[in-house]
């Protein structure tokens, strides 16, 4: 409990830290590290800002065709339409096998929100179970997905995230490349290198020295 006591954000939130297992100074540090670079610990919906050409380069065409990204893409006579943005790279067939999401509105309604991004209604379904079945809290996030956007659910939903993806295990290894490779590229033995690795390295040392890592 001590040191979890040694910042304002996790003083304020110490019986959720604890009943989370993130409560030790590697495995604070790596968890903050990382929520400080993905949003400066404020809870933030996914910015769907996307230009045309962002959207040709970015997506494959088997999550939004050229037509469709030209049609909704921010151009220089149009803002992006957010909306149809999020239920075009959102829906179909791979928004159902990899988000969980089955009609067309589910790829706005659950955009990303939230401290680390939680994105489909697949994910905010098992954040439910999590907040109710693990922590006791008469909350529900599929019905009320903006709730993300308060600081406390936000936290409920970044401790969620991150015990559901195990990233205590390379905590205590002070594997910060590991947790950055599975928080960016969605598995820890995934090629290549994460973005913003450098300063997520930058950041989990600072709050190392925080917690008072040795």
């Amino acid at each position: 409990m001590e040191v979890i006591q040694k910042h304002p954000l996790t003083s304020k939130y110490a019986s959720l830290f604890n009943k989370a297992d993130i409560n030790t100074p590697l495995r604070l540090s790596c968890f903050m590290g990382q929520a400080q670079h993905e949003s400066k610990l404020k809870p933030t919906a996914e910015n769907l800002n996307y230009s045309s050409n962002a959207l040709i380069s970015g997506f494959g065409r088997h999550r939004i065709s050229i037509e469709d990204a030209k049609k909704y893409g921010r151009t220089f006579v149009q803002p992006a339409n957010q909306r149809m943005i999020a239920n075009i790279i959102y829906g179909g067939g791979w928004g159902l096998k990899n988000l969980g999401n089955k009609v067309f509105e589910d790829g706005w309604k659950y955009r990303g929100r939230g401290i680390f991004q939680v994105t489909g209604l697949a994910n905010y379904s098992a954040l439910t179970n999590y907040a109710q079945k693990t922590l006791g809290l008469n909350v529900d996030y599929v019905n009320n997905p903006d709730l993300l956007l308060n600081e406390a659910d936000s936290l409920i939903a970044a401790l969620w995230y991150w015990n559901s993806r195990e990233l205590n295990y390379y905590a205590d290894k002070n594997g910060i490349l590991s947790i950055s490779k599975v928080i960016n590229l969605g598995n820890a033995k995934a090629s290549g290198t994460p973005k913003g690795l450098e300063d997520r390295i930058l950041q989990t040392n600072y709050f190392k020295k925080i917690f008072g890592c040795k």
